[in-house]
C-alpha cells in the first residue's frame, strides 16, 4: 500500500475544486471524444448547462492507435475550450500528452486529464505535478492499482495534491466491452487512499446501451462520479463515434439519477 497516498488529505480546494471535497455529491463529466469546432463545443455545452451538468471534457490532443486517424486540434482545442468555460461557466477537463503542453493547458482549462497510455510517462506526471492544477489521472489499461497509486505519488511527490483516480477499464480476456471495468478497483482505492475516484464508463464499456445500470453499480461501490462522452452527432464525430451518447441518451441517464 501507498502511504503517501494513504496519508494525502484531500484539501478543500476553492471555487473550482470544491467539486471534489469528498462530499455526498455525485459528479458527472460529459462531453464529446474530441474537440472538433466552436460549434460543435457550444451545442453540447449549452445542452449540459441546461442539465445542470458542471463540468464539459474534450480532447484537444488525441492519442490513436493509428497515426492516420483524426490526432485533435492541439493547441486550438485547448483555445475553443478556454472560450467555452468563459461563455458557459462549465469546468474544463482535457487530456496532454507532453510535458511541454502543461502551460498552455494550465491557460487554457481547469483539470489536465493524462490519460491511460501516459499513467507511466514519469516525466509528464512530474511536470503536472510541478504546476499544480488539477489533474484527473487514468489507469493504464495493464496496470495494477497499486501501480497506479504510485503513478498517482509523482504528480503528488511534486507538492500537488489535487488528483482525481480515474478507473477506465483494463484489457482481459473479455471482449463483450472495450475493456473490463473494475468495479472492485474503485472499491479499494476508496478504501486506500483519501483522493476521489471516478469511472470513464465510454472508454471501459465503448457501448452505450449498458451504461445506465453501469453508472448506477459505480455509484454504490463508492466512486465519486463518472465521465462519458457525449455529442450532439455521434454518427458524424471524428472519433470513436460508437461509444457516445446523444444528448437524449444522456438526458435520460441523468433523469435516472434523480
Amino acid at each position: 500500500m501507498s502511504r503517501a497516498v494513504m496519508h494525502v488529505n484531500t484539501r478543500r480546494f476553492s471555487s473550482i475544486e470544491s467539486l471534489f471535497d469528498l462530499n455526498d455529491t455525485f459528479h458527472v463529466i460529459a462531453g464529446p471524444c474530441s474537440v472538433e469546432s466552436m460549434s460543435q463545443m457550444e451545442a453540447i455545452a449549452q445542452s449540459l448547462a441546461n442539465m445542470g451538468v458542471g463540468f464539459i471534457r474534450g480532447g484537444a490532443f488525441k492519442p490513436r492507435t493509428s497515426p492516420y486517424d483524426f490526432q485533435g486540434l492541439g493547441i486550438e482545442g485547448l483555445k475553443i475550450l478556454s472560450r467555452i468555460k468563459a461563455k458557459y461557466g462549465l469546468i474544463t477537463v482535457s487530456e496532454i500528452m507532453d510535458p511541454r503542453d502543461v502551460e498552455p493547458a494550465a491557460e487554457s482549462i481547469d483539470i489536465i486529464q493524462i490519460g491511460s497510455r501516459n499513467m507511466y510517462n514519469y516525466p509528464l506526471l512530474k511536470e503536472v505535478g510541478k504546476a499544480g492544477i488539477p489533474v484527473l489521472l487514468k489507469r493504464g489499461m495493464m496496470a495494477t492499482l497499486d501501480e497506479f497509486i504510485l503513478a498517482a505519488e509523482y504528480i503528488i511527490s511534486e507538492g500537488n495534491h489535487k488528483v482525481v483516480l480515474c478507473e477506465r477499464g483494463i484489457r482481459t480476456f473479455e471482449n463483450k466491452t472495450r475493456n473490463t471495468l473494475d468495479v472492485a478497483g474503485i472499491a479499494i482505492l476508496k478504501l486506500e487512499t483519501n483522493l476521489p475516484v471516478i469511472a470513464d464508463l465510454s472508454h471501459a464499456l465503448g457501448r452505450t446501451d449498458i451504461v445506465e445500470p453501469v453508472a448506477h453499480a459505480v455509484k454504490h461501490a463508492g466512486a465519486d462520479g463518472i465521465m462519458l462522452e457525449v455529442h450532439n452527432q455521434p454518427s458524424q464525430a471524428l472519433s470513436d463515434h460508437f461509444q457516445q451518447l446523444d444528448l437524449g441518451q444522456f438526458q435520460s441517464l441523468m433523469n435516472s439519477f434523480r
